[in-house]
């Protein structure tokens, strides 16, 4: 029986090539996943499934204890959600397990996950000693291609997530035209993805514990962004990425704001979401009225607003919090 990588290229090889097919986009603005070639997602997760099968097929029923078994290394997810592990577990606790985890062997007694790692994890928070598996015989090749499948073809798996699956698997395929079939994703896609592996340390440690933090898209952005700028892109990015750690600035202003402060001279706090409203009396510009991350900020030049216009300022501002003016 071929491996899971040959299954794969043998369904996703007669697919049109990325540029015939129409992409399917999901909204940006709620942070979800970049554009996707679906028919070749489908077709690769599709091989996937009937690998699955088969390798289940001729596997060996058995129970293992819990502590024996380990996730595949392969599967590169840093966040697992908790509520819904404590329903599967309770679903677990009333029903049973009616699906066996499959793993295979590594060692005496030694065991590493092939599928089923939320399964696992649920025996654990139950503290199960044991666990309903299936052993079969599988290659490194077909554990880092169905993890790698598996993982591009979820919705609540990052982007960063996916990278990293993608990095683990690599090694496992003769090019990158190759790996990207199997994936059933486009080569400017994967390219995406391998962006992340170019970003500072400093930004992949803050990535590795809030995975969500930066999309594909605005990876690959920020990389070129820092190419075109070198050292003061990456000064520039010092400063500006912890604005994005603390929800302040939007993954999408991160590439600009480089470049700006960088090939331009331009303050970072000026180009990191900062408004200015400029006030005019007449032909004069009596004031300005701007906001940024440090909050809202009124300037008036001296002499261009009456002693009655600032003390109707003074008490607009006043009622508006509810608070009596000097």
């Amino acid at each position: 029986m071929s491996n899971i990588r040959e299954q794969l290229l043998a369904k996703t090889a007669g697919l049109a090539s990325p540029a015939e097919m129409t992409p399917v986009r999901k909204d940006a603005d709620k942070g979800t996943r970049s554009p996707q070639t679906m028919p070749g997602l489908t077709s690769a997760l599709t091989a996937a499934q009937i690998r699955i099968q088969e390798l289940e097929d001729k596997g060996v029923g058995t129970d293992l204890r819990v502590n024996e078994v380990s996730p595949n290394p392969w599967q590169p997810r840093r966040e697992f959600n908790e509520t819904k592990l404590h329903e599967l577990a309770r679903s677990i606790e009333e029903t049973g397990l009616l699906q066996s985890v499959l793993v295979r062997r590594v060692g005496d007694d030694a065991y590493q996950l092939v599928a089923g790692e939320r399964r696992w994890r649920a025996h654990k928070l139950l503290n199960r000693e044991t666990i309903k598996s299936v052993v079969i015989d599988c290659t490194d090749q077909d554990m880092a291609a169905l993890a790698l499948v598996e993982n591009v073809t979820r919705d609540d798996l990052s982007d960063y997530e996916i990278a990293l699956s993608v990095r683990r698997a690599e090694s496992e395929f003769p090019n990158k035209t190759r790996l990207a079939k199997t994936m059933g994703i486009s080569r400017n896609e994967l390219y995406r993805y391998l962006a992340f592996d170019e970003l500072p340390d400093f930004v992949k440690r803050d990535l590795d514990l809030r995975p969500t933090l930066l999309q594909s898209n605005q990876a690959q952005e920020i990389v070129s962004a820092l190419k075109k700028t070198g050292d003061a892109g990456v000064k520039a990015l010092t400063e500006l990425w912890p604005q994005v750690v603390a929800g302040d600035l939007l993954e999408s202003k991160v590439a600009p704001a480089i470049l700006a402060a960088a090939t331009r001279g331009v303050s970072t706090r000026d180009v990191a979401g900062r408004s200015i409203l400029k006030i005019f009396s007449g032909n004069v510009q009596a004031g300005s009225i701007t906001k940024d991350v440090a909050g809202l900020t009124f300037k008036f030049k001296a002499g261009v607003i009456s002693e009655e216009q600032e003390r109707a300022l003074r008490e607009t501002v006043a009622k508006m919090f509810s608070v009596q003016p000097e």
